[in-house]
């Protein structure tokens, strides 16, 4: 499993309702079934992935994730996931607002667009960053948010949603090994992998 998922589902508490947005083939999904008894649910929005998830027992929605969370009621889910997502997202606040609605507690990751190598490119090249985390061209990219770690910890400040968890690594985009960035992680790290909740009144575990 991806090193990014396996930080996500060490959060993840055995017995949890889980949501995962754009699940793709399933991984996290199944592993939390099989290793924490969770209950799996997801949306992904290709037919294929969608076909994997339904061959390993895993209920999914096909769809678009953006409109489909609108149908759920209030605290449906003790975690709802969104990896590796949000940078593509249109509207990322209203999605947000909804997740913590209808979510007890948010994992969000993305890639951390202020790490050194996309800086320096951007700097010393004058090209659209372009790396292993970031693999496109600026024509054809899905990527439309520039975020990086400060970027969310200031959002979430504004919008006064309580910053859980948060932990900083440097990893490849579909790597199984990484490690957790402590110093100067605004530079150093590739993705942020955030715990969020509705307001401070909850405490990080």
């Amino acid at each position: 499993m991806r090193f990014d998922l396996q930080i996500i589902a060490s959060w993840i508490e055995p017995g949890s309702r889980v949501l995962d947005l754009g699940c793709g083939e399933g991984e996290l999904l199944q592993y939390l079934k099989e290793q924490k008894r969770v209950k799996a649910t997801g949306i992904e929005k290709d037919e294929a992935e969608v076909a994997v998830c339904i061959a390993k027992g895993i209920s999914v929605l096909q769809g678009d994730f953006n409109l489909e969370v609108a149908d759920y009621p209030p605290d449906s889910f003790d975690y709802i996931v969104i990896s590796q997502t949000l940078q593509q997202v249109y509207e990322p606040v209203v999605l947000i607002d909804t997740l913590l609605a209808i979510g007890k507690k948010v994992i969000v990751s993305f890639p951390n667009f202020s790490y050194w190598r996309i800086r320096l490119q951007l700097l010393f090249a004058g090209y659209a960053p372009k790396s292993k985390e970031l693999p496109y061209e600026w024509y054809n990219t899905p990527n439309i948010r520039v975020i990086t770690l400060r970027d969310f910890r200031n959002f979430a400040r504004e919008k006064e949603i309580a910053i859980l968890k948060e932990v900083a690594i440097n990893t490849h985009r579909q790597q199984e090994t990484g490690n957790i960035v402590t110093f100067l992680p605004n530079l150093r790290a590739t993705y942020g992998i955030f715990l969020i909740g509705r307001d401070g009144r909850e405490e990080a575990g």
